[in-house]
């Protein structure tokens, strides 16, 4: 039997954390109140999130990647505080986001902002394109006339026609419309853009044209990103750090080179056996990892390790004690028996 290695306290303790950083997420978590049953009890608290931490530097872009309903979604909302964290704290440059009164967060709104998913669905139908994008500045004080001229101006920098500026929503494809959602995010000079599957609505040709487009805008404008994806191969291009998640919880956590060309928990490898290969010879040759079972419901998740229902490696440490965020190969792995 394989030793298992101990585990110690995240390497992004507050402690370590680095004096770079823009932002510094702490044990951050969600817990939505349970079902009710046909006799009106509560059922068990749903944990969403379940104490993710990380660092963002300036200038960086983290990829949060994970399968549908692991809580990548819930920690970007938290992050600008669409939603309220039930513990946790969420430090933007040097301010605790999670303590700031609504009224304290509107400077804030300046220099965070949120690319949602559907392009759409996020866009108000009943205003034009000109109000869209310039009430953020409207909210931050600014007269109609600027915001309508700074508006024209970031629909030329998303790759939009400014003369279009009063048309409303529908009339333009969902890759354009995206293009508006993230002109509206850049309207207040954000330095940080929660970008939650900003692609996943759209299709294949036109995903690649919104990365290109994100990547050109990080590099004009010196943004950082948080991107939250469940396309491992998209997360692969914009990132320079990717998070796994797996039932609300970080799994593991490095360098994008380091992680792609050596996973270090089962549930990276395994995910990362299922992003096609462009090369068909190595795709026939490569050992594709099927999971057993679905996720765990976040109601009742399982005692120890998460993934050990899951996990081909699971031993019986695996199933009594939960593993912590330590430093392995280079990067931090939430695992008893990390490696192959």
């Amino acid at each position: 039997m394989t030793t298992p290695t101990h585990a110690a306290p995240p390497a992004g303790s507050p402690a370590e954390a680095g004096p770079a950083a823009l932002l510094s997420v702490r044990d951050l978590a969600m817990a939505f109140p349970g079902r009710r049953s046909a006799t009106g009890r509560r059922g068990a608290p749903v944990r969403a999130v379940d104490g993710v931490s990380f660092d963002l530097a300036a200038g960086e872009t983290l990829g949060l990647v994970g399968e549908s309903g692991c809580g990548k979604s819930t920690t970007g909302r938290m992050l600008v505080r669409l939603l309220e964290p039930t513990s946790g704290s969420v430090v933007f440059d040097g301010r605790d986001v999670t303590r700031l009164s609504q009224r304290a967060l509107r400077p804030l709104r300046r220099d965070v902002q949120m690319v949602f998913q559907d392009p759409h669905s996020s866009l108000n139908p009943r205003q034009t394109v000109s109000r869209i994008i310039s009430d953020p500045l409207l909210v931050q004080g600014w007269s109609a006339a600027d915001a309508r001229r700074r508006a024209a101006e970031l629909m030329e920098l998303v790759g939009l026609i400014p003369e279009h500026i009063d048309r409303y929503p529908h009339e333009f494809s969902g890759g354009q419309a995206q293009r508006i959602g993230i002109a509206r995010s850049l309207a207040t000079g954000p330095r940080l853009i929660v970008a939650d599957e900003p692609v996943s609505a759209l299709d294949v040709s036109v995903q690649a044209q919104i990365v290109n487009l994100m990547e050109r805008l990080r590099e004009e404008l010196g943004l950082s990103y948080v991107f939250i994806a469940h396309d491992l191969s998209v997360v692969k291009r914009v990132s320079d750090r990717v998070a796994v998640m797996y039932l609300g919880r970080i799994v593991e956590i490095g360098a994008k080179r380091d992680l792609y060309d050596a996973p270090q928990h089962p549930y990276t490898r395994a995910l990362l056996s299922a992003v096609p290969l462009p090369d068909p010879a190595a795709e026939r040759r490569r050992e594709r990892i099927v999971l057993l079972g679905d996720p765990p419901s976040p109601a009742a998740p399982p005692p120890g390790c998460s993934f050990h229902p899951r996990c081909p490696k699971a031993q019986e440490v695996c199933r009594t004690e939960r593993p912590l965020l330590r430093i392995a190969a280079s990067r931090e792995v939430a695992c008893h028996f990390p490696g192959d």
